[in-house]
């Protein structure tokens, strides 16, 4: 017995057809007509867009930072990331100082386990580097299907790596078949420029952006590109932000570097007017890197238009403006980094993206769910609607108009930096390996059925 979806239009990230669709246990059996067998459940979604599960390759849960832990945890955060179309996500992992990468990877299954409502696999980020780190990197990829490591150029004496670190990281991840993610800010330049503005009694939310300048991102985005090119490795740069480092990336595209480059609803549809927000408030889009230029948003559009960028992911890394944002009331840098946004993000590029044209149906498929399966192991079981592949179905109902509010909103956040955005089409039907997760708009399970991903290696350029 199995699901047939009649009526829909199927939308792959190169593909758009009228077509019914056919599941059958956890997997698209068929795609068509006339599909129905005996005892099928038939779904009709007439008008309705069928696209592949989105998925989120950047999010942080249940991340500690300090003395205080971010709101959403893996249940809450998975529940509002299937509302909101996402089937899967990856989660950094995070090794503290003076952990082995195994104590790491069992610390997130904890967190993880049993809690996920979506399928969910982890990168690990690495902020304490050592020869037995390294080591057992080649251990993650083949036991764990880690196939992805994240290093910080920021955040000094924290999370900060050097860039004999980077170098050495870079070539024991082309040695085991994995992508280096890096965190480009030049952490050293950023350090000194919020010594400076403290000093001068600067310590509104307003000097978050001007003490993390385009220039620091640029550079560090230029500058392990050159480590990948010394190394002859892969390297993916997570949340892109500007025209200068997109710049980068395209000059190492064009040279045949192998560099991926993703970025982020905040930084198409937020600028850098909201550190100027009365009172407060501007610490509610405390991230980094900062929000930028109105300039910079155009330039970021034109390169998910063009191709050389790879992925759109959210970085959702939720802290409550009351209770975490506000223990830097009087002094930025105490103010936690991140926001909300992994329920937002289909809605969001659907309607600012698709709708006015920016990018196409194929290409909003391609940067929310297809690309990421590829670059990171996941491709064809995710990523994309086809015989064979998980059933992992967004079903988009593109009538009917709402606003967004943290009123209606599902993360266990307290604020959205998206409120009153208004947002074209809605999630109808969501569904998780065959299993309908969401109908109507509405939860549909009882609990958390999501499973651990192990993922394949990215194939990598020879020469």
């Amino acid at each position: 017995m199995g699901i047939v979806l009649v009526g829909g239009r199927i939308v792959t990230a190169v593909d758009s057809y009228q077509a019914d669709l056919r599941i059958e246990g956890e997997q698209i059996v068929a795609i068509g007509y006339d599909l129905e067998h005996p005892g099928d459940e038939r779904i009709l979604v007439d008008g309705c867009l069928l696209f592949p599960g989105g998925i989120d390759p950047h999010t942080h849960f249940d991340l500690p930072v300090g003395n205080i832990s971010t709101a959403d945890d893996f249940e809450s955060g998975t529940k509002a990331a299937i509302l909101g179309g996402t089937t899967t996500i990856l989660d950094y992992a995070t090794q503290f100082r003076g952990e082995t990468l195994k104590a790491a990877t069992l610390n997130w299954h904890r967190k993880a386990d049993g809690r996920s409502y979506t399928d969910y696999g982890f990168h690990m980020a690495v902020t304490d580097w050592n020869m037995q780190v390294a080591q057992e990197m080649s251990m993650l990829v083949l036991k764990e299907g880690i196939t992805s490591f994240k290093f910080y150029m920021a955040y000094k004496h924290t999370l900060q790596v050097d860039d004999e670190s980077l170098l050495q990281a870079l070539g024991q991840a082309k040695e085991c078949g994995a992508l280096v993610c890096v965190h480009c800010e030049n952490g050293d330049v950023v350090y000194e420029l919020v010594r400076q503005a403290r000093a001068k009694g600067q310590t509104t939310p307003a000097y978050h952006p001007l003490t993390r300048p385009v220039t620091a991102e640029k550079e560090a985005t230029s500058r392990v590109i050159a480590l990948a090119q010394i190394a002859q490795a892969p390297v993916y740069i997570v949340h892109l932000t500007s025209e200068d480092a997109l710049q980068v990336v395209t000059a190492a595209k064009l040279r045949g570097t192998q560099v991926y480059a993703e970025t982020c609803p905040q930084y198409l549809l937020l600028n850098e007017t909201c550190y100027q927000a009365e009172g407060f408030n501007g610490a509610k889009y405390v991230l980094s890197p900062p929000l930028r230029s109105r300039q910079d948003q155009e330039s970021l559009w034109s390169g998910l238009r063009t191709g050389l960028l790879d992925t759109i992911a959210t970085d959702h890394c939720a802290f409550n403006f009351v209770g975490h944002k506000d223990l830097g009331l009087t002094d930025f840098s105490l103010i936690p980094n991140g926001a909300p946004g992994v329920e937002t993000r289909m809605g969001l590029m659907y309607t600012y993206g698709v709708v006015p044209g920016k990018i196409s149906m194929n290409q909003f498929v391609n940067y929310t769910s297809t690309q990421a399966a590829k670059l990171f192991g996941l491709f064809p079981r995710k990523g994309t609607l086809a015989p064979g592949s998980d059933a992992d179905i967004t079903v988009w109902d593109p009538n009917g108009d709402s606003v967004l509010s943290v009123e209606t909103l599902h993360q266990a956040v307290d604020y959205t930096p998206y409120e009153g955005f208004q947002q074209n089409g809605q999630v109808k039907h969501v569904f998780l390996r065959g299993r309908q997760v969401v109908r109507e708009g509405q939860l549909h399970e009882s609990q958390p059925r999501g499973v651990y991903l192990s993922r394949k290696s990215l194939p990598q350029k020879k020469g």
